[in-house]
């Protein structure tokens, strides 16, 4: 028997990661970061040296890749070819490309064919940028969170200032100005690629969250799911 989809959509940097968690947290779903799967292809065709400028190639080598996935802490975690990559989906060779390899119809359609088998792992709070509009338009909820481009830069430049704390500040440190253009980047290959385009699905809640905190989006989420039941 298939499980309940939430779908989260939403463009970089709108706390689509952080509400997802808790909004599965608090539900006691299984939380689905659609995203990881994309990032997780590009470190695999990155560490084989693929052109990622050859989308036949690389469609050709999705063919010989094995992703395998499992249930860990109420999340849906996957390994490559018996790896499990975990911070190296993070890494600045694999920012600099996802985009890139995620606008492959190719890709998104390998992607999207695993994405729907998962509701067999029970209720899934699934997010990403597509979910409620091809991978699950049908999902019994469907969210869409935004927020301005300057106050989703903001948040990430805090974010990257956290996790990089104890470096040095100085040459070669990611700026607030840097984070703004690669945001305005990325929505502009999202919303404009051929397949499957960041954009609004149809029936979903827009919750603008510039001026909201994580815990008052997730609130308002659980409220709307809850109240529904």
């Amino acid at each position: 028997m298939s499980g309940l989809v939430i779908a989260i959509d939403g463009p970089s940097a709108s706390g689509k990661s952080t509400v997802s968690q808790k909004v599965a947290q608090r539900l006691n779903f299984i939380h689905v970061d659609s995203g990881s799967l994309y990032r997780g292809i590009t470190w695999y065709l990155l560490g084989r040296k693929v052109n990622v400028a050859d989308s036949a190639v690389i469609a050709a080598a999705l063919t010989q890749m094995r992703m395998d996935f499992l249930v860990r802490d109420n999340a849906i975690k996957f390994s490559i070819d018996g790896l499990e990559p975990d911070v190296e989906l993070r890494s600045e060779a694999v920012n600099n490309n996802v985009s890139q390899i995620a606008a492959l119809p190719a890709v998104r359609e390998w992607i999207v064919n695993k994405l729907r088998k998962m509701p067999m792992f029970g209720n899934l709070v699934m997010e990403g940028r597509d979910i409620g509009t091809a991978v699950f338009p049908e999902a019994a909820f469907k969210f869409y969170l935004d927020a301005s481009p300057e106050e989703r830069a903001r948040r990430r430049y805090l974010e990257t200032a956290g996790v990089n704390k104890n470096t040095c500040h100085g040459k070669g440190m990611t700026t607030y100005d840097d984070i703004l253009r690669s945001i305005l980047k990325r929505d502009g290959i999202d919303s404009s690629r051929a397949m499957a385009p960041l954009k609004v699905a149809h029936g979903a809640i827009v919750i603008q969250s510039t001026k909201m905190t994580i815990d008052e989006v997730v609130n308002q989420i659980v409220k709307i799911i809850n109240g529904s039941q």
